[in-house]
């Protein structure tokens, strides 16, 4: 099946000229107390490139409630962060946390830098680091979860603990190839001794299966929790770069075991904002909001704009049932 567009698409376009003048992408969302909270990745400058975080509320409806003239996050130059990129929302305990990513070399999209002439900077591995949420506006940095050795970049907390121990689903990009159980960078599971904490245990969930994810795939929004099983909405990339969404079903109690997925995209490319933009042919899931038995998939369209997409949950995990 399809997840179908919102009405009012894209949701949050870049404005003004300073933090987010030049794109708004790759949005998290969570819903709460009758409405949903969106966090969204912001640029100002293609020389720096360095990434924000904007704020928006929406009502039920999509229709904007609210969205502040200033940034609500940024990064910390003592701490290394040069830029804060793809956060993503989970409520754990009653508690609110982000995980994001941060790097120590940000840099503009390789179309943007042959365009404007920027050369390619020496890249550091990203890395995603852990931070609790209050009032979405109030953060409080927890310092970096992922291995020292692995460049992080899609890094989701389960809502709820599995086996007794917090846990993650991440994507260990430079694990791949002699040594690891995969050929492409795949999504991996791992439990967490602490919040923050260190990751052990690791599993390979699943790799690249189908053409239109062959060079690989990497978590979306975090895992929602359902009488079928958790479902996980990812990206998946092929060798001509389209970014696409696909969905899974794993087990409740043993999530590294997966029990469905769909052969075919969810969500891929069509609309002139998803075609074209800083980087073309990209729809980017990252934030999720399940109002009753609707869901809404928030995602980053050509690095430029967010977009909205819906279905009906039980329509979706009917099309995940095995067989």
């Amino acid at each position: 099946m399809k997840l179908k567009r919102c009405e009012g698409n894209p949701i949050i376009e870049p404005r003004g000229d300073d933090w987010e003048a030049v794109a708004t992408f790759n949005c998290a969302a969570l819903y709460r107390d009758g409405k949903i909270h969106v966090l969204y990745r912001a640029v100002g400058d293609y020389v720096r490139y360095a990434s924000y975080l904007g704020y928006a509320v929406f009502d039920k409806d999509m229709n904007l409630l609210e969205r502040p003239e200033e940034p609500v996050f940024g990064p910390d130059i003592k701490l290394w962060e040069m830029s804060i990129e793809d956060a993503r929302l989970t409520e754990i305990e009653g508690e609110l946390y982000m995980t994001y990513v941060v790097t120590p070399t940000p840099a503009p999209p390789g179309d943007v830098r042959k365009r404007l002439g920027i050369p390619k900077p020496q890249q550091a591995h990203a890395r995603t680091a852990l931070a609790r949420v209050k009032n979405f506006r109030e953060f409080t940095r927890l310092g970096v979860i992922t291995p020292y050795d692995a460049a992080e970049r899609d890094v989701v907390l389960f809502p709820e603990r599995i086996q007794g121990k917090y846990a993650v689903i991440h994507r260990p990009s430079n694990w791949v190839g002699p040594g690891y159980p995969t050929e492409q960078p795949s999504i991996w599971f791992a439990f967490l001794d602490g919040l923050p904490g260190r990751m052990y245990g690791h599993k390979v969930i699943m790799g690249p299966e189908q053409p239109w994810e062959a060079t690989k795939i990497g978590a979306g929004p975090p895992p929602i929790k359902t009488d079928k099983g958790w479902l996980l909405i990812y990206h998946g990339v092929d060798p001509n770069r389209v970014y696409r969404a696909g969905a899974a079903l794993l087990d409740l109690e043993e999530p590294w075991r997966v029990i469905a997925r769909t052969p075919e995209p969810i969500l891929e490319p069509e609309e002139p904002w998803e075609v074209e933009g800083d980087v073309p042919n990209v729809v980017f899931p990252e934030g999720v909001a399940v109002l009753g038995d609707e869901l809404l998939v928030f995602y980053g369209a050509a690095d430029k704009v967010c977009g909205v997409a819906k279905a009906r949950l039980d329509e979706l995990l009917a099309s995940l049932e095995p067989g």
